[in-house]
């Protein structure tokens, strides 16, 4: 695969970007746990703030990384903005007016997998650290890639039925972003394909069952 830039510049945009804004990354990281603590302890009360929260961080992304940051070595990322925008929209309107994604107590396979990607999401600048890359030159909180593996784990453990216009972007950006794990060695997202793969599962094992709710006696 061609890029318009190189890797190193890549890594660049990371750094400035972080230098610019870790003050923002670290309040929206610890206002992204407490909602998530919140949902842990009220699910019904606090879907409608987490919601917010997730619309905010897709919103962030598309305008404070891709156009402000990433728009300077990759034209595409005008569209990535455009993109990271609409989604943002999407989860206000089905999230935070309707209130369309809410969440049960009741434990399953799906909520045990969902939480994972949560708790990945909010751990992946320390993954990516670990990894080897170094601070300021890593991926943090607030960029696309941890913001799309939040979303699809708060997707995969949200109740049926839900809208399936919101997987939709998730799941193109979990293979586009996922690219980085192999053509910048950003291993940290490979959780970010995995992610998309299981949502895409979910989606369909889902649609099925609802087919069969309604299949004819």
């Amino acid at each position: 695969m061609s890029l318009p830039f190189t890797r190193a510049q890549f890594f660049d945009i990371l750094a400035a970007y972080n230098a610019s804004f870790w003050p923002f990354v670290v309040a929206l990281w610890v206002v992204t746990l407490g909602a998530v603590v919140l949902l842990i302890r009220d699910r019904r009360g606090a879907a409608r703030f987490l919601s917010l929260v997730l619309a905010i961080h897709w919103a962030w992304a598309g305008v404070m990384y891709h156009a402000a940051f990433f728009s300077r070595i990759n034209p595409a990322a005008w569209l990535f903005a455009a993109i990271f925008l609409v989604q943002a929209g999407l989860i206000v309107w089905f999230g935070v007016l309707h209130t369309r994604l809410q969440y049960s107590p009741a434990p399953s396979v799906r909520h045990y997998v969902a939480w994972i990607f949560v708790g990945y999401s909010l751990l992946y600048p320390a993954i990516a650290w670990a990894e080897g890359h170094a601070y300021p030159r890593l991926p943090t909180f607030g960029v696309p890639c941890p913001t799309t593996i939040l979303t699809i784990g708060l997707l995969l453990a949200a109740d049926p039925p839900v809208p399936s216009v919101l997987t939709l972007i998730p799941i193109v950006w979990a293979f586009i972003g996922g690219s980085a794990a192999f053509l910048f060695g950003v291993r940290t997202d490979l959780m970010l394909l995995a992610g998309g793969i299981v949502l895409i599962a979910s989606a369909i094992s889902r649609a099925n069952f609802r087919r069969v709710l309604v299949w004819p006696a």
